[in-house]
């Protein structure tokens, strides 16, 4: 493999192990509680919220659904959580996340336009 390639490869695992960490930590341990009483539950019938800030806890609420999924085990979640919980970049990463989420939530609202 090129070693072009082979430092993008690099860089993709970092990535992705940095994706995880933060999904992880985006999983509070309630929402995570919740999930398995919700999983037969329509938890989201639709992204239209009255305002931005509903729609912003939306995106959080999907960061965390996003979590719960990926990682089912709460007590999983709990032990790795003191592992990036103080680690700058992956709070910033987290805030990516939540942005991307919010994003497509002011998109399905219009960006709250009448």
């Amino acid at each position: 493999m090129p070693t072009s390639h082979r430092i993008l490869f690099s860089l993709g695992k970092a990535a992705g192990a940095v994706m995880l960490a933060i999904s992880l930590a985006l999983g509070s341990s309630a929402t995570a509680d919740n999930h398995e009483a919700e999983a037969n539950d329509a938890w989201l019938p639709s992204l239209i919220t009255e305002s931005p800030q509903e729609g912003f806890a939306l995106a959080i609420t999907l960061s965390q659904k996003g979590v719960a999924n990926t990682q089912p085990d709460a007590e999983i979640r709990k032990q790795q959580r003191p592992e990036y919980a103080q680690d700058p970049d992956s709070l910033i990463a987290i805030s990516h996340v939540i942005a991307t989420h919010f994003q497509t939530v002011a998109a399905a609202n219009d960006y709250w336009r009448e």
